[in-house]
């Protein structure tokens, strides 16, 4: 019988040991390979989401810096529009004396502001009074905006075309010798109409100001005066202050940033290139070599935004590129590729770490589960026991089963768990306590030292502290606020919106906004006022904190702005601006048919002859006067507006009749008509007024105010010192002016004019001694117009001057012909105001004569006494002139103007025309025989030549004779005659009388 050994159990375990390992090596394997896959998928998700987060940062910091360039652009704007009306209108309408603070140095007129607030220069050799205007003018416009503008700019300046500068603050103008040269170095070019012709503010290159030693940007916006370029208004920003705009704050980015030309212009992240360092010269190759192939294809194709990697310093990196295209710049915005991954690689490191202890373990419980797992969980529940008794309150749990042992660790660590919590909760409850009082100490210093003013309540509204700041700011102590409402604080001038804020707290609990604040002093106190709620844990509301912000400064500066934007300076009436705003109102009002109004429309009867023989000082006296009696006579709901010059505008509300507007009108001319005492002078004034009704007359603004222009004009045409109304024949009469002023361009052209002429005939001789020269248009599709048509719109477009010289050159070409055959050849010829006013009528006449030899003397140029009685001293100097040139020179129509005989004698005339207006009613009217008779004596007594006009009868013909006036002019001998005509005229007079 054999003996058979039972199975070795060492046997069996080695097998078990050998089947957990391998058990545990596919595992563990099959575990690395599905955590390598899902590993590489969250690494390229996680980039993913990098870029999009990159690409949302970047268009979240140009969208709030493009804001505040958007900012900043529209004050420099808006200054410059406060500049071109008040600094250059004032410059070129009000004469000051020249400041007393202006030095002459090294060929620059210089100044400072007695405030040192700002500086001016100009550099010249001579300082004209519009310059010494602009001085004084520039230095209080710059008080008014200087101190607003440098909250946002460092510096404020002009600089104009002629070199006139002023800066605030006046350090450039100041300290540097070349600051001439700093103004002229950049910008002019780039603001000419022709490189901006919208005319918009624009915004410089970067460059170094030597003076403040930072890098900057200029905000330049053109400024224009009558549309005319004058120079330019430029606001300075420094560059690190605009950087600080972009809030890349993220100590795992960094950015740089450059322009279309590829050149660096800051990378202040990267710690190798900052603003301080910039020379602007530096292009993307040469700073960042690694970033030039990122940064080729946007330069080249022009990309708005890009996405891409590169190396930099063995390190790969992603970014995104961004325009800023207001500035012309790219921003890129990156950062280490390795810091978007550093979880990944993080978890990889753990993961792996874990499968090898995992694997190391699961080896280990396999090949000694039968010796340690009941001896291991004692000796961790008595570690456990042991620590807590020692006060190690952070072990970890112990494993819990449905054996002994597990019960039991399940007693033993929710025993634990209550011991933490309660030792926990003690430690938690000291440390906020701690922090509490802390915090509390530091709340009450910061509301005690705060520079705002902060009054604190209880849950009713009623005061029970204010800090030091609103003591000192109210000028009350501290009594006069507790227990008091909390709305007391504000002045009783914002009754209506302190009932407003009450209803707001008891709504919805806060409240902020400017309101005045309620001081023991006169001066107002403007304020930034915020209400808001301190509640308690559990949200019920405890008290009220009110915090004031002292703005009276900023206030006061705006109401200045606006006056200077809305409100004309000399008069304090409305300005244009003001005006056109409330008739746009008042036209929409009118234009929903419950409303009517009328507009007024006048400038005041020879203005400018006061102007100009008083002075303009005596001229604005006049229209302050004028000004005050409108405001004091019409009503207050009435729009009182000075639209420049001597033009007023009123807008009369609730007009609705033509009865209601006369009275009006009459108003206005009896409170103008009263005498104004200018310094030792006493004037009166009138108004021509034009008056249109809306929404009858027009319910269009522009249609509207051409009414109202027309009626005046025609208010003028009436005699002045009168109104008239507008009407559909005023539009005709303006329609017919324009077609002819555009045909008689077209006529001077085409030659469409002709000379007809009318004999000058001696009386007793019947013999023609001359001719006067008379202008016929006939048109190819009207046929003849009259003079009394075209001649005054030829006189006011300036049209005259070129008809004038084609008559002159036409009427003496005539008179050689007519002395070559043996004819009288004197020509009288009219001149306009216009004609004797221009700079060319003496080398004018002088080319004539030269052309058609004319023999000067047989040239007579007749003018009116109302063209030579406005400025007397340069009338009579032009006709001295005149007479240089050997011309004769005649009065037409005497006796109808403004006639001065101490003047008459003065002027070196040959001949007085007797108007046919006294001629006309010989001799049935004695005063006009007495008046002609006295005139012919008058010029024979001053050795003058007399001829009268209008004759045409055998009586009126006898009486001049007895009168001992034989030259006479009219129809009695003959109508003015075509050219063609006057040779067989002078032939047959004889036979015709």
């Amino acid at each position: 019988m054999v003996n058979r050994r039972p199975p070795s159990r060492f046997g069996i375990h080695s097998l078990s040991v050998k089947l957990s390992v391998l058990i545990s090596a596919v595992c563990l394997i099959a575990g690395i390979f599905a955590a390598a896959l899902m590993l590489k998928s969250e690494e390229r998700q996680l980039i993913h989401e990098e870029y999009a987060q990159l690409k949302r940062y970047s268009n979240q910091t140009v969208k709030q810096f493009n804001q505040f360039l958007e900012h900043k652009s529209n004050l420099a704007e808006q200054a410059n529009a406060i500049v071109a009306k008040e600094l250059w209108y004032q410059a070129n309408n009000i004469s000051a004396a020249q400041p007393a603070d202006i030095q002459y140095r090294d060929g620059v007129f210089q100044s400072t502001a007695s405030n040192g607030l700002s500086a001016a220069q100009f550099a010249a050799s001579e300082l004209s009074d519009k310059y010494q205007q602009i001085f004084r003018q520039s230095e209080a416009l710059w008080n008014v905006i200087a101190p607003s503008l440098l909250q946002d700019f460092f510096n404020f300046y002009i600089n104009t075309q002629s070199g006139f500068v002023r800066v605030a603050p006046p350090n450039v103008l100041i300290n540097n010798d070349s600051r001439q040269a700093l103004f002229n170095s950049h910008f002019l070019p780039m603001l000419r109409e022709e490189l901006n012709p919208t005319r918009e503010a624009l915004w410089s290159d970067v460059h170094f100001d030597p003076i403040w030693n930072k890098w900057v940007i200029s905000i330049l916006v053109p400024l224009y005066y009558e549309d005319e370029y004058v120079g330019f208004t430029g606001s300075d920003i420094e560059v690190k202050q605009m950087l600080s705009q972009l809030l890349l704050s993220d100590e795992h980015q960094g950015y740089v940033i450059f322009n279309d030309e590829g050149e660096i212009i800051a990378a202040p992240s990267t710690g190798e290139v900052t603003i301080q360092s910039l020379n602007t010269n530096q292009s993307v190759a040469e700073v960042f070599p690694e970033l030039s192939k990122v940064f080729r294809p946007v330069l080249e194709a022009k990309l708005t935004e890009f996405q891409g990697e590169f190396e930099r310093g063995g390190q790969a990196h992603i970014i995104n590129v961004t325009t800023l295209k207001k500035l012309g710049w790219y921003l890129g915005v990156y950062k280490k590729r390795d810091s978007s991954l550093s979880s990944i690689e993080a978890l990889k490191v753990k993961f792996f770490g874990l499968f090898i202890l995992y694997a190391a373990f699961v080896a280990l419980l396999l090949h000694q589960v039968l010796y340690q797992l009941v001896l291991s969980r004692i000796n961790a529940l008595v570690g456990a026991v042991s620590g807590f008794g020692k006060g190690q309150w952070k072990t970890p749990n112990l494993p819990v089963s449905n054996d002994e042992i597990g019960l039991l660790n399940d007693t033993v660590n929710k025993m634990s768990s209550e011991i933490k919590a309660l030792v926990s909760g003690l430690n938690q409850r000291i440390v906020e306590k701690e922090k509490a009082e802390k915090q509390a100490n530091r709340l009450s210093k910061a509301v005690s030292f705060s520079g705002t003013a902060v009054a604190i309540t209880n849950g009713n509204f009623e005061i029970d502290y204010v800090n030091p700041k609103m003591i000192e700011m109210t000028g009350f102590d501290e009594a006069h606020f507790v227990a008091r409402p909390l709305l007391d604080i504000i002045s009783t001038d914002m009754a209506i919106l302190i009932d407003d804020i009450d209803i707001d707290l008891r709504s919805r609990n806060y409240w902020r906004g400017d309101t005045i604040l309620a001081g023991s002093g006169k001066a107002p106190i403007w304020v930034s006022l915020s209400i808001s709620p301190i509640r308690e844990a559990d949200g019920t509301i405890s008290s009220y904190v009110a915090s004031a912000q002292d703005i009276s400064f900023v206030k006061e500066s705006q109401r200045k702005m606006e006056e200077l934007a809305y409100f004309d300076t000399l008069t304090g009436l409305a300005n244009r601006t003001f005006f056109r705003m409330q008739l746009r109102k008042s036209m929409a009002l009118a234009g929903r048919g419950h409303y009517a109004f009328a507009l007024f429309y006048f400038d005041l009867d020879e203005f400018k002859r006061i102007n100009d023989t008083l002075g303009h000082d005596a001229g604005d006296r006049l229209l302050v006067e004028v000004a005050e009696r409108l405001k004091n006579r019409l009503r207050a709901e009435d729009t009182i507006a000075r639209l420049g010059g001597d033009e007023f505008a009123v807008l009369l509300s609730g007009i609705d009749s033509r009865d209601n507007a006369m009275e009006v009108a009459h108003t206005i001319q009896r409170t103008i008509n009263k005498p104004i005492k200018l310094g030792n002078n006493e004037v009166i004034v009138s108004a021509s007024i034009g008056i249109t009704m809306a929404p009858f007359d027009s319910q269009e603004e522009e249609q509207l105010l051409k009414h109202a222009d027309l009626a005046m004009y025609e208010a003028k045409a009436k005699g002045r010192n009168t109104f008239h109304f507008y009407s559909q024949e005023l539009d005709a009469a303006a329609n017919e002016r324009l077609y002819i002023e555009n045909e008689l361009r077209i006529a001077i052209k085409e030659q469409q004019f002709k000379l007809h002429y009318q004999p000058q005939v001696n009386s007793e001789s019947l013999e023609v001694i001359g001719y006067e020269a008379l202008i016929r248009w006939n048109h190819p599709e009207q046929g003849f117009i009259p003079p009394d048509k075209f001649i005054h719109i030829a006189e006011a477009t300036g049209l005259i001057v070129e008809l004038g010289e084609w008559v002159l050159e036409e009427a003496c070409t005539f008179s050689m012909q007519l002395q070559a055959v043996g004819k009288a050849g004197s020509m009288s010829i009219n001149l306009s105001a216009r004609q004797f006013k221009d700079d060319r009528l003496i080398s004018t006449l002088a080319d004539v004569l030269k052309r058609t030899k004319m023999p000067p003397h047989l040239l007579h140029l007749e003018l009116t006494e109302s063209m030579l009685m406005g400025d007397v001293e340069a009338a009579i100097a032009q006709l001295h002139e005149i007479k240089k040139l050997g011309v004769a020179l005649s009065i037409d129509d005497f006796g109808t103007g403004y006639s001065s005989l101490s003047y008459l004698k003065r002027f070196p005339v040959d001949m007085l025309k007797v108007d046919r207006s006294f001629v006309k009613d010989i001799p049935d009217d004695q005063n006009d025989m007495e008046i002609t008779a006295a005139i012919i004596a008058m010029a024979q007594k001053l050795q003058l030549q007399v001829v009268a006009e209008g004759v045409e009868t055998r009586e009126q013909v006898d009486f001049l004779q007895k009168n001992n006036c034989y030259v006479v002019q009219g129809y009695f001998y003959s109508p003015p005659i075509a050219q063609s005509d006057v040779e067989a005229f002078c032939d047959t007079l004889k036979f015709r009388v």
